[in-house]
């Protein structure tokens, strides 16, 4: 089955949804994809996502086949456990994973879900942002972690 896409406006810019075979497998900063359909999984995704915008869903109940290595499925997955509105370091995730913080970093650079495998909720050792490869970068990051209540709204672009 081919891919297909979908492209919704957001706070922090256009992000465009891929699913194939029954799961989300991308979601992409920018245009890129048709309009939203009435129903489906593609309908799910763009209507959990408005809502997390909205502050009325901390949690996305979505299928997904993120495509990867072994090792950065295991970041991923790490990160899809970090809860709404709190943070863990590069660090912390390298620990429990018996890694390195860059590698961590790398995988999450990979990330090819982001919001919905939170990547943002990621950051540098002693409350340093680090880095962020979607959007507009960090005032992304800075403005998702607002969202979240992890940092004060006044440091949100």
């Amino acid at each position: 089955m081919a891919a297909a896409r979908c492209t919704i406006e957001s706070p922090v810019g256009p992000l465009t949804v891929t699913a194939e075979d029954g799961a989300v497998t991308a979601v992409d900063f920018g245009p890129g994809g048709g309009a939203i359909p009435n129903a489906g999984l593609l309908a799910d995704a763009a209507q959990q996502l408005a809502a997390y915008f909205a502050g009325a869903r901390r949690d996305f109940d979505l299928p997904l086949s993120p495509q990867g290595t072994p090792f950065r499925l295991r970041v991923w997955a790490a990160m899809q456990a970090i809860p709404y509105g709190e943070t863990r370091s590069y660090g912390d995730l390298a620990r429990m994973l018996g890694t390195a913080p860059r590698a961590v970093g790398g995988a999450c650079g990979a990330n090819p879900i982001p919001l919905v495998i939170p990547c943002h909720r990621v950051t540098g050792s002693g409350g340093a942002l680090g880095g962020f490869s979607g959007g507009a970068g960090c005032d992304t990051k800075r403005h998702l972690l607002a969202l979240e209540g992890v940092l004060p709204q006044a440091l949100a672009v």
